[in-house]
Order: C-alpha cells, then structure tokens, then sequence
C-alpha cells in the first residue's frame, strides 16, 4: 500500500499561494530563502521515486514550467513522476505520464493508495489536502516553514477543514531561516 505525504512551502501565517493569481501580490516570496540544502531537504523528503497527486491548478503552473526546466534531481523527479491529476478535463493533460481522476477523488485516491508502485506526493492544493485528511487518506506532512507573514493568501487547510491530531517525527532549522516540520497523522483532535 501507498502512503500519502503532502508537502507545501508555508508561511508563519498559514500562507501557501506563492503566484500572482488572482490579484495575489506576494509573488515568489520564498525565493529569497531557497538554498541547496533547502532544496536537498525537499528532495531527500519526496524520496528516490514517487508519484504526484495534484489538483488541476497546480498541475496546469507546474506543467508551464517542469517540462521545460534543465535536466536535475528536482526536474528529472517530477517529470518522471505519474501525475494523476483531479480534473473534469482529463483529454486536455499533456505533461505526462498522467492519469485523470474521475469525479470521485476520495475513492480514486483510495484506489491508487491500494495498489503497489511508489508513494504518492501531494504540492499545493489546499482544498485537496482538507478533503483527503477529512477521509483519512493523508499518512504524512510535511512543511517547509518561511520565516515571514504575508496577511492574506491561500491558506494550508481550506475553511471547514476538520480537526486533527499530528505527531512531529522531525523538525530541521535551516541557516536561512526555514524550518522543515515532518509530521505524522495520527487521527482525530483529543481535548482535554
């Protein structure tokens, strides 16, 4: 069985959204902190081989660039990776390998977790991530914390998301500045 980590760059507010869309005026703000250790981070994170789980958007930015970008362990990682991607225009995805899932994302994700082949990675969708979390389909998370608040933004767990519990299994400080959290879920909120 496949296990699920979702992995996102967040800012000490919650912050995810790193592009100009939708009149964001924060764009590229985690360029200023990346370093190749930071980068090294995120590679030894993801693992050798794995596979992407993305929601349309991020698929449709990322498809713009990956393809395009020089050969290296990130580029050659991501553009070997199967993308299955949530859409309701599967006819319309190029950068491949890639499968579309159907409209049933609980189930199509159960079913890719079932079967044998690498794990699964999930970048930047935060109404992907609450919905799987709620159906408890996210095994690990992973965030990379920038040491800046942006105020407003697309946030880590949509509005609604229900609550959980989290086990830390490492935190790493990096000289410049980021801290790289890796946790665990381990199921529902217990209150005192």
């Amino acid at each position: 069985m496949r296990t699920l980590k979702v992995m996102a760059h967040i800012s000490l507010d919650g912050v995810i959204q790193t592009t100009g869309e939708d009149d964001f005026p924060h764009a590229d703000w985690t360029m200023p902190y990346r370093t190749p250790a930071g980068r090294d981070e995120v590679l030894a994170a993801q693992g050798g081989k794995f596979d992407l789980l993305l929601g349309r958007r991020t698929y449709d930015l990322w498809s713009g660039y990956w393809p395009k970008a020089p050969s290296g362990p990130m580029a050659d990682g991501l553009n070997a990776a199967t993308k299955f991607v949530v859409t309701h225009r599967p006819e319309s995805l190029e950068w491949g390998p890639y499968e579309g899932l159907g409209p049933d994302v609980v189930e199509s994700v159960r079913r890719i977790k079932s079967q044998a082949g690498p794990n699964l990675i999930l970048w930047g969708s935060s109404t992907l991530t609450s919905t799987l979390l709620a159906h408890g389909l996210v095994d690990d998370v992973l965030l990379i914390v920038y040491p800046v608040l942006l105020g407003a933004g697309k946030r880590f767990f949509a509005e609604g998301t229900p609550p959980r519990a989290f086990e830390l299994v490492t935190t790493k400080a990096m000289p410049s500045g980021i801290v790289v959290n890796a946790y665990r879920v381990v199921g529902a909120l217990k209150a005192g």
